[in-house]
């Protein structure tokens, strides 16, 4: 069994409630949306088919601990369920970084779903599956990233009409050299809004790294 990779690096978490520990990335090539502010379009078909146990092999010499498991759109690939619960029974926590528009319960019950709702700002609002939303488990976070006053009207919307993930793991980021991390704050301090204000920290430590980051 084998998977299209794009790249497996080993980096520090930049998001999520994992921000700032230290864990393997493993890429998978494709993805079916084209969001306005992607970095990773890379990704959308550069890759080679690499075996389970070569990818397991690889995350093992980084050592066991946190793998995130991302795109791409990881979930295009039924593999990738597979790849999560090897990664799992090998003693890793796996975080799988998925798009919002793939069904997410294929995913293992241990692994952490970092579902990735996108705002009009993305021009893929419409391609979500929100049926996610009832399907989000107590470990998973939702992520927003925010691009205007409207993209954070609309998900502040979503979020109060929609069952809301545990405190602290409604995640907003502000989009990269378009909102101000200091606007978007402010916006959730004035709605006392149940949400994580996410800065993208891999962005501030290697601001000029394309890839492996």
């Amino acid at each position: 069994m084998a998977l299209k990779v794009n790249e497996i690096f080993f980096s520090i978490q930049g998001e999520s409630t994992f921000a700032g520990m230290p864990g393997t990335f493993v890429r998978l090539a494709g993805c079916n949306l084209r969001c306005t502010y992607c970095d990773t379009t890379y990704a959308f078909e550069e890759g080679h088919q690499t075996s389970i146990p070569d990818i397991l092999s690889i995350v093992r010499s980084n050592g066991r601990g946190l793998v995130t498991v991302t795109g791409g759109e990881p979930l295009l690939q039924n593999e990738c369920a597979d790849l999560t619960q090897r990664l799992i029974q090998d003693g890793n926590t796996v975080l799988v970084e998925t798009n919002g528009s793939m069904d997410i319960r294929c995913l293992p019950d241990e692994s952490v779903c970092i579902l990735d709702i996108k705002c009009p700002g993305s021009g893929m609002s419409q391609k979500m599956d929100y049926e996610n939303l009832q399907n989000l488990r107590p470990q998973d976070e939702l992520k927003f990233v925010i691009q205007s006053r409207a993209d954070y009207l609309w998900a502040r919307e979503l979020l109060e009409g929609s069952p809301r993930p545990p405190a602290g793991k409604a995640l907003f980021s502000p989009a990269h050299d378009t909102l101000e991390p200091r606007e978007l704050a402010e916006w959730i301090l004035a709605d006392r809004l149940e949400a994580r204000l996410q800065l993208p920290l891999h962005r501030l430590l290697w601001p000029t790294l394309e890839r492996g980051k």
